[in-house]
């Protein structure tokens, strides 16, 4: 009997003391309907971006999704994006994001006709400088053991 209950307490303080994800925590909807909309990645900068590739999102070259294209739609988190500057590859994609109140932005790049709940994969993105027209997405990556952010410049363009 005693070993049960030790089982079940070991259970309950493994269970209970287990981090919270960004995935559960609230939204912050006012953040939302600001990005509600369709644009443009007009500029893609970190430091060392002349001697350092970064292969952005999986996809490709980070300087490819300078003039991508974006369509956030907030009341059902869904949207699409699409690489179109020449010399890169040809992409396009639906996507899922939310904002959380803690200023993440996650996004999950979905196949066509994909449900974003079998895609176990994502991107959590730091949102900054956030107006009606523009915004700032910051990813974080680690080159030669030091963190280097990367920024995503949004311009709204309708």
């Amino acid at each position: 009997m005693k070993k049960i209950i030790v089982v079940v307490a070991m259970g309950i303080l493994l269970f209970g003391c287990k981090t919270p994800s960004v995935t559960s925590t609230k939204l912050d909807r006012t953040s939302q309907v600001e990005i509600k909309g369709n644009w443009v990645i007009r500029s893609v900068t970190y430091p060392g971006s002349q001697y350092i590739k970064v292969n952005s999102f999986q996809i490709a070259d980070s300087k490819c999704f300078e003039g991508s294209t974006w369509k956030f739609i907030s009341n059902n988190n869904k949207g699409e994006m699409a690489l179109t500057k020449t010399d890169c590859p040809v992409f396009s994609s639906p996507i899922t994001w939310f904002v959380n109140t803690e200023g993440q932005f996650v996004l999950k790049i979905l196949d066509a006709g994909e449900k974003a709940k079998k895609v176990r994969d994502g991107y959590v993105l730091r949102i900054a400088n956030q107006t009606a027209t523009s915004f700032e997405l910051i990813d974080t990556i680690n080159v030669g053991g030091q963190n280097k952010d990367i920024i995503y410049q949004f311009e709204k363009i309708n």
